[in-house]
């Protein structure tokens, strides 16, 4: 009898040692989403000698609240055409466009709701399908196994009973829930297909134009950074005037450039679109000499693959508290990295075609926007091409950020190159062409005009 992870089982042979046979597949089951490592949280069994069947499904369901919460932006169709083409839908080419819209809505997420922020219904939504495990399925296939070896009844599939029971809300946790409830609708909102969404389809193709690309072209992790720095810092929604967006030059991040970032307005910013309508929490401030920053870093991993040394420096940088994940994906396959387990990476995948949805309305149905089901693939598939994005609230965030990458970028003895560096002042300070010495002309990050070997990706191969 094939199994759903994989081991063909003889019902026979199960019959016979049923208790035993039951606990290791509770046991092998249970420890593959006992170990799932996602951003700043490690659910590994190192420490842990003998974890019951609760604490273990605790732990799972806390990674499918906080890995549903994320906004899971797909292809639509559907919609109204987009800028300067008839297209009525992204399917089969905006692929790369969707995972950067899943990586700035994490950052605004981070920014309105804070980082441990779950989305109520979260553990509501059912599986799109059975490639990936969830807790509930779990639960059956352990059920269906102890059914079959002891010759009982399957129980009727139904989802459990919450762990415990509902807790009356007073008057001010309502008004909280109320209050980021209205900031999930509104995060959805700006991400809508329509030319009015700050953040949407359309207005995303309306800034590739400006960069050479059309509705239907591939765009890559690179040039899609360079269009959401330009939307967020075009967005006229005063719910968007506390942040902005800082890109990476030739995979050096300036110091400076992206402090200015966080107390320079707005280009053609007045205070009344500063004026965020939208009550803020505590911990966020739109004012303009304190705007928070998502910062873009595309950098390259390795020549025609990914070289294995940056799997390590990968699981190191999706570790970091204030980093909202990967865009990259297979060749011509993108997706949104948001995790790793051992050695392989956890993503949202953005190929899956959706009707477009109206969100415009108070009460639009948020489901198709949130995943269920998360994915997995090896590090080794990972095309080297993608883009690194963090959140910076403040300065003074960014100067955590800046000594936690130093840590990560610090150079061993296997790693003759950084994946991108941090250095201070601005970029306007570093006259790249002046004087270099040939130590310096090899050093990867520096363009030298001579060398003009091109690749299909998204960089030059210095």
């Amino acid at each position: 009898m094939p199994c759903g992870n994989g081991f063909p089982l003889s019902l026979d042979h199960m019959e016979n040692k049923a208790s035993d046979e039951v606990e290791k597949v509770k046991t092998k089951f249970m420890s593959a989403w006992h170990n799932v490592k996602y951003n700043d949280e490690d659910f590994t069994t190192a420490s842990c000698e003998a974890p019951d069947e609760d604490f273990v499904m605790g732990d799972v369901e806390a990674f499918r609240k906080d890995f549903a919460s994320r906004l899971w932006l797909t292809y639509r169709e559907g919609f109204p055409p987009l800028p300067g083409s008839t297209l009525t839908s992204d399917c089969g080419w905006g692929c790369m466009l969707r995972a950067g819209q899943m990586m700035l809505a994490q950052a605004l997420i981070m920014h309105f709701q804070g980082r441990d922020w779950t989305w109520s219904q979260a553990l509501a939504l059912q599986p799109l399908d059975t490639e990936t495990w969830t807790t509930s399925a779990a639960k059956r296939l352990v059920a269906s196994l102890e059914a079959s070896l002891q010759g009982s009844p399957q129980p009727p599939n139904r989802a459990s009973p919450p762990s415990h029971p509902a807790r009356a809300l007073g008057p001010a946790e309502e008004a909280e829930a109320h209050l980021k409830e209205l900031y999930h609708r509104t995060l959805v909102s700006w991400f809508g297909d329509s030319p009015a969404a700050q953040l949407g389809l359309h207005r995303l193709v309306q800034l590739g134009l400006t960069l050479g690309k059309q509705a239907g072209d591939w765009y890559g992790p690179a040039v899609v950074s360079h269009i959401l720095k330009k939307a967020v810092k075009e967005a006229v929604d005063p719910g968007l005037a506390g942040v902005t967006a800082y890109i990476s030059q030739d995979c050096t991040v300036y110091c400076a450039d992206v402090i200015d970032c966080h107390t320079a307005p707005k280009a053609g910013q007045t205070p009344e679109q500063a004026s965020c309508s939208l009550p803020l929490p505590e911990s966020t401030s739109s004012s303009l000499n304190n705007r928070a920053v998502f910062i873009l870093i595309p950098v390259r991993l390795g020549g025609e693959k990914i070289n294995s040394k940056y799997f390590d420096f990968t699981k190191s940088i999706l570790s970091l508290d204030y980093c909202v994940g990967i865009i990259g994906g297979k060749p011509k396959q993108a997706c949104y990295f948001v995790g790793f387990q051992d050695e392989s990476l956890i993503y949202m995948d953005p190929h899956y075609c959706q009707s477009s949805v109206d969100v415009s309305t108070s009460d639009f149905p948020l489901q198709s926007f949130h995943c269920p089901s998360p994915k997995k693939m090896p590090f080794s598939k990972m095309d080297p091409s993608c883009t690194i994005g963090f959140y910076s609230r403040s300065v003074e965030d960014f100067e955590r950020i800046r000594q936690e990458l130093s840590k990560v970028l610090q150079p061993s003895a296997k790693d003759k190159y950084p994946a991108f560096t941090l250095v201070q002042g601005h970029s306007r300070d570093y006259d790249l062409s002046a004087a270099l010495t040939p130590e310096k002309r090899e050093w990867p990050f520096i363009r030298d005009p001579r060398r003009t070997v091109t690749t299909s990706g998204d960089f030059v191969l210095l």
